[in-house]
């Protein structure tokens, strides 16, 4: 793609692959076949995990080529697939950056994103926990290396893979503010949103790189109208009662409210979840308890899940990669006992129904909007818990 040949000529490393469309099954075998098996099938006009497919054998390169085909064409009206090779264990490492009209460009430090299904990022966080002063120096000029490569103006996310050996590669850019940006706000302390508007109106970029300083850690959980226990389907139908966390680090993003519908016709996210801690550690255990207090009923939402990831060793020790939920699922989720060793987190529940009660004395016991038996407060609390 054109992007793949601006980085190559910018010196800004990228993934082997080609630099233009295959047209066939019959042609991406063969630069398969060079490359090495397993390989990637993007779409050209691709994102969110759309028109992307794993090959890792000729005889799956056929069925694989169609399905990319189509659902590249279905959902960006741009069928074009290109191919790269496939890095088997990697993490998937972004910076955001701002550009502005007048040749500066600044970088705000990277994001982890390697949580994700099926190539669509469930768990964001900032900074990432695997890169030291140095490599976030070098993969931060890359990313500053890149945006000038295409006289990039605005705000922007510069992707990278990294590999086990801490080799990263260029995979794509976006030419706009992520969902992610705001774990990117939290450890800057920047309006991300202010920002675009500003150097969209032709400003000069107020701060330089030396001005950028990180500040604490945050993650984000995307909160998804899905079903965890059933292969993630998506979960339709009426919310009848919601009710966010809060409290010190917290912020939650949303556009649902209790009476809304959920249709299978849209996105199935529903809202982010953030939190901020002065460490990691700190930003995981308000992450856990936020979670623990977000109350939604009337669909099924990835709050369970992304619990268990809170509570997974692997994740609470940084040692994952773009491969964790896959091999999570295999393994088995995180045990109940684990989930509530000492107690703490059933307090906090109990704190949090103790809260609801408090502000919802005249509606208590919540009695879902429309028709329907009213939903006690305490089995809200007691469903968190299971």
């Amino acid at each position: 793609t054109a992007a793949r040949q601006r980085m190559m000529a910018a010196g800004v490393p990228i993934v082997p692959g080609t630099d233009q469309p295959v047209q066939d099954d019959a042609a991406a075998r063969k630069v398969a076949a060079r490359l090495g098996y397993p390989i990637l099938l993007k779409a050209a006009a691709g994102g969110g995990g759309k028109g992307m497919r794993v090959v890792e054998k000729p005889g799956d390169m056929a069925s694989a080529f169609r399905a990319a085909h189509s659902e590249a064409e279905s959902a960006f009206g741009d069928g074009r697939i290109y191919i790269e090779k496939y890095l088997t264990a990697p993490r998937h490492i972004e910076f955001q950056i701002l550009a502005d009209r007048h040749g500066a460009v600044v970088h705000l430090g990277e994001r982890e994103c390697s949580i994700q299904r099926r190539h669509q990022k469930i768990i964001e966080e900032a900074p990432s926990c695997v890169l030291d002063e140095a490599l976030r120096s070098e993969m931060g000029d890359a990313a500053v290396k890149a945006a000038k490569a295409c006289g990039y103006q605005n705000a922007g996310t510069i992707e990278f893979m990294l590999d086990s050996e801490g080799k990263f590669y260029f995979l794509e850019m976006n030419t706009r503010l992520q969902v992610e940006h705001p774990v990117t706000e939290m450890v800057t302390g920047l309006d991300l949103v202010k920002e675009q508007i500003r150097l969209a109106a032709g400003e000069k970029l107020g701060f330089s790189q030396e001005d950028v300083r990180l500040n604490g850690h945050a993650i984000e959980c995307r909160i998804y109208a899905e079903d965890p226990e059933n292969n993630f389907l998506p979960s339709i139908g009426k919310i009848t009662f919601a009710s966010p966390p809060a409290g010190p680090g917290i912020r939650e993003d949303s556009g649902f409210f209790a009476g809304s519908e959920v249709s299978m016709y849209y996105d199935p996210l529903l809202s982010k979840l953030i939190a901020w801690g002065r460490d990691r550690q700190e930003a995981i255990a308000r992450m856990r308890r936020a979670l623990r207090e977000y109350q939604i009923a009337g669909v099924e939402t990835s709050i369970p899940f992304c619990l268990q990831v809170m509570h997974h060793d692997k994740f609470v020790s940084g040692k994952f990669d773009t491969h964790f939920i896959e091999k999570t699922l295999l393994e088995g989720s995180a045990s109940p006992e684990s989930l509530n060793a000492d107690g703490t987190e059933a307090v906090a529940a109990l704190a949090a129904v103790l809260f609801e009660l408090e502000n919802h004395k005249v509606q208590t016991p919540a009695t879902p909007v429309g028709q329907g038996t009213p939903v006690s407060l305490w089995k809200l609390a007691h469903r968190k818990l299971r």
